[in-house]
């Protein structure tokens, strides 16, 4: 069996996945991009990431065997290809990784047999283009003589072209925590004539040299806690990875993986919509056209699964990518928003395979588009300030911008540091990018990578250590049942205020008083995940009662009920009832439920981009997120309420099946965002239009639900929206307090029947009309008030008494009487602005109740020298506030009045400080 070459990329990876499934392997569909239940990792890097407790012997599957063509992104933490990017011919951020495992199963012998007969018999690739290495036996492990030996058997070859390589090379590690062993790497050679003596060499741009293709590990050992040691799996096992790009570049007989058909045509897609050739060389705009290509996949992957581009985490990883291409677009010269058209192309060319691209086409294109039209309304005043800046450090000879710049840059502009780094280093400048991250993180703006101090706690370890297998819920059907106590955790906190944290340990007895965490062997309660929040209810026993406050799973498998022991004692091995609260569960069930249904009214009355970006459910939240970038109008949250409302009024059964994910999907099922999937599904019926995925806990039927009402709709991040809404006795307990709100408007606007809007509107507009009175005889006051805080005579005129001339520019900083409203003091500082004359700046101060109230107006001659805006700035922070405006003008507040005069007389030293830098 060999397959014809040049082979198209989709055939490359069915022929894989088809040669395992032959050989016993169960094929499992990808994972999502972004890890279930692993806080360690901020996307799937590898495709062992779904399996991960699988090795570990924390999860079981029905096979011992598996393949699967995995999405992966490496752009963070130890594997992070971002800066390779479009500058060699092999890196991407985003790449799809052929792999096959064994879970105790088979072992070197086989894997190694199965790789050479794959590459060589079936892809037909000549074994001397071919060479291997294996693990040399650094780090106080022994050489893995033994792969070597499987290979000399297997290929015939010497030691010329078994290579041994060190812990770096030939050790592999996901991460600093989970499985690990040694690795035995495939080395192609592109290029004329194979030279094994240049092994080692980065390959060319062109691509040219000794490129991995496909990496066999040998899973031994577990790395349990960052930098501790390693202990053995339960069994050995198998887990290698083939990048698709790179096999298809080397049976599609190119030497860049730009130039397969799963990139080429997103290159030509960037080079059309920038007018420029494609060379597929080193030259900037063949780079440029590269990271375009890769970028969007990345994003259209990316936002294809919920995530959306922001400022923290893995938003703000998403919106650094995404801008790093629109900078790249700016560069080639394409003068308007472009990247939705290659995420479009990402989606034509790859959403046959991955259909979850296709289901969210439109979702991609309105989000990638968006994100273009912020940036690019910010990119060129972002370039204009930093071209002003190299300017300044030409002058002045420095080379490197300063963390202040860079970190406002971020802030105020989005510029991701990298991408500041980028701009900087064409202009031969460095950046403080240590002193920017720190002064970004001060202000809670950091991209917050994922700590892998964050991973398990090793008490939920041992925990889980004592079950002979996961945790069995019988939620489902029943809210009570009996079990045994397998493991008890005492929780104590240490350390109080933000300084405060956890402290676990197994221990056999808890008595009255003790915070506990129990395990169970079968539960009825649901333990936190997929939005729904973690039930509540009593565990008890002979003499002893426990109120469980929540119910998580903190690992795979193990299901921990978090109370406190209010009555006797409990104890290890010991029999319980365990009963979830009624009212709270049947609360959940109905908000739960409901979500749903709202999924497809949003949908229904928005349209398709109207996809669940997150939810909360639980006895009186209904949280839902969702997809769209504008306010709902009053009539669109009406149409959504009526359809809401008229499914439940059908009274239609919730019925739920489980199926396997592909026979979910033929069947309509709706995946949502933030759900973990296996390969077995939950799917959950409550009309043929309302069909989802979910693994919660549900009502019998709609009816169940009661009233729907939605009590608040507003945005919380760039085209991501929010409903907050209640059902059954919530939805009744919120109208009859909207009820009596109303009756106590009526009440105190002494307005009776429907009279109310037209005698609140009067009362409105009597009230803006004695403002205007009060600000006119306050700014009259003021005129004629003099030098005084109190007043005192004189006149305008006599305020302008204190004025000094600071370097050419006449400055003059005042308290006014208190109580002066901004807009008088706004108004004031320019009458007096104005009487001063050409090249002028004022400030003047008031104290309005508690707070301090500024106002700085500059002459239009003076702001080619300030900016009223930054002047305020730390002129405000001495009163404890913030503020900014306009170079000619600016406003602030603060909370600390005691330090007014201090504040306003700081202007002259700020002044001066400023014309002097």
């Amino acid at each position: 069996m060999s397959i014809a070459t040049p082979a198209s990329s989709d055939l490359l990876r069915r022929t894989f996945l088809e040669f395992f499934a032959q050989r016993g392997h169960e094929i499992v569909p990808s994972a999502p991009l972004v890890p279930q239940n692993d806080p360690t990792l901020m996307f799937v890097n590898a495709g062992m990431v779904q399996f991960k407790d699988v090795f570990t012997g924390k999860d079981r599957r029905p096979y011992q065997r598996a393949t699967s063509s995995q999405k992966c992104i490496r752009i963070s933490g130890k594997h992070n290809d971002l800066e390779n990017v479009g500058v060699t011919a092999r890196h991407q951020t985003f790449f799809e990784m052929l792999g096959n495992f064994s879970f105790g199963d088979y072992f070197k012998e086989d894997a190694i047999a199965f790789a050479w007969e794959l590459l060589t018999k079936v892809y037909d690739i000549s074994p001397s283009r071919l060479v291997v290495t294996i693990y040399n036996g650094e780090g106080g492990f022994p050489a893995d003589d033994e792969a070597a030996a499987i290979w000399r058997k297997v290929t015939g070859f010497g030691d010329d072209r078994i290579l041994r390589l060190g812990l770096a090379d030939n050790f592999w590690t996901m991460g600093d925590v989970g499985p690990c062993g040694p690795c035995s790497e495939i080395h192609f050679f592109h290029g004329k004539e194979p030279d094994v003596a240049r092994f080692g060499e980065e390959p060319r741009i062109d691509g040219t040299g000794w490129t991995e293709i496909w990496n066999n590990v040998f899973m031994q050992y577990e790395r349990v806690e960052k930098d501790g040691p390693l202990v053995p799996l339960p069994a050995p096992s198998i887990d290698t990875g083939m990048g698709l790009e790179r096999l298809a570049s080397v049976l599609q007989g190119v030497t860049s993986n730009y130039d397969t058909d799963l990139l080429r045509g997103l290159v030509d897609k960037a080079a059309e919509l920038s007018g420029k050739p494609y060379t597929g060389g080193s030259a900037d705009d063949d780079v440029s056209m590269r990271v375009i290509a890769d970028h969007a996949r990345t994003a259209a992957f990316l936002i294809a699964e919920g995530v959306m581009p922001e400022r923290q985490r893995r938003e703000y990883v998403l919106r650094r990518v995404m801008r790093r291409a629109i900078r790249h677009g700016h560069r080639l010269g394409i003068d308007r928003p472009f990247l939705h058209e290659v995420a479009l192309e990402v989606v034509r060319r790859m959403g046959e395979t991955y259909p979850e691209l296709r289901d969210r086409r439109e979702l991609i294109a309105r989000v990638t588009e968006d994100e273009e039209v912020r940036f690019r309304s910010t990119l060129k005043r972002g370039m204009k300030i930093l071209d002003e800046r190299f300017d300044e450090m030409r002058s002045s000879g420095e080379r490197t911008l300063p963390a202040a710049a860079a970190a406002d840059l971020y802030t105020t502009y989005g510029f991701p540091l990298d991408l500041t780094q980028v701009i900087c280093a064409e202009s031969n400048f460095g950046v403080d990018v240590q002193g920017a991250e720190a002064i970004i993180k001060g202000a809670g703006e950091a991209d917050g990578p994922i700590d892998p101090t964050a991973a398990v706690d090793p008490a939920h370890r041992e925990a889980r250590a004592k079950l002979a297998q996961p945790v069995v819920f019988t939620g489902y059907e029943h809210e009570e049942g009996d079990s045994e106590i397998v493991a008890l955790v005492r929780v104590d906190v240490q350390g109080e205020g933000d300084r405060a944290r956890k402290v676990r340990a197994l221990v056999e007895r808890a008595e009255a008083g003790a915070t506990i965490e129990i395990v169970v062997r079968e539960t009825p309660f649901y333990a936190e995940s997929g939005g729904q929040v973690g039930d509540v209810g009593e565990v008890t026993a002979d003499g002893a009662r426990v109120e469980v406050k929540d119910t998580q799973k903190p690992l795979a498998g193990l299901v921990v009920h978090e109370g406190v022991v209010r009555e006797g004692a409990i104890a290890v091995g010991q029999r319980v009832h365990l009963a979830v609260d009624h009212a709270a569960r049947s609360a959940t069930r109905r908000n739960h439920s409901a979500t749903h249904v709202l999924h497809w009214a949003l949908r229904k009355v928005l349209g398709e981009h109207a996809q669940q970006k997150g939810s909360r459910v639980g006895p009186d939240v209904l949280r839902f997120d969702f997809t769209h970038n504008r306010p709902l109008t009053r009539e669109e949250i009406s149409r959504i309420e009526d359809l809401v409302n008229e499914k439940v009024l059908t009274n239609a059964k919730v019925t739920t099946e489980i199926l396997p994910m592909d026979e979910a999907r033929r069947r309509g099922a709706m995946a949502i965002f933030e759900e973990k999937y296996g390969d077995t599904v939950r799917m959950l019926t409550m009309t043929p239009e309302v069909v989802e995925l979910c693994g919660g806990t549900h009502a019998c039927a709609l009816g169940d639900i009661g009233l729907f009402k939605i009590t608040s709709e507003g945005g919380v991040a760039a085209g991501v929206r929010r409903i907050l809404a209640s059902t059954g006795l919530n939805a009744l307990a919120y109208t009859r307090g909207v009820e009596a709100e109303l009756a106590r408007a009526r009440q105190v606007a002494k307005a009776q029947g429907g009279d109310l809007a037209e005698k609140i509107g009067k009362i409105v507009a009597h009230e803006r009309e004695l403002e205007k009175k009060v600000t006119e005889l306050e700014r009259r006051i003021l005129e004629g008030a003099g030098p005084a805080q109190g007043g005192g005579g004189g006149g305008i005129d006599a305020m302008l008494d204190g004025a000094r001339e600071i370097g050419g520019i006449k400055v003059l900083a005042r308290r006014v009487p208190d109580g002066t409203n901004p807009g008088a003091l706004r108004d004031l500082a320019e009458k007096l602005r104005d009487k001063l004359g050409d090249r002028s700046a004022v400030l003047l101060g008031a104290a309005v109740g508690d707070k301090a109230q500024l106002a700085v107006m500059l002459s239009k001659s003076a702001t080619e020298r300030l900016k009223a805006g930054e002047l305020i700035k730390p002129i405000a922070r001495i009163v404890g506030g913030s503020g900014g405006g306009r170079p000619d003008m600016a406003q602030a507040g603060g909370t600390d009045v005691a330090q007014l005069d201090a504040a306003i007389a700081a202007l002259y030293a700020e002044v001066e400080r400023t014309l002097a830098s």
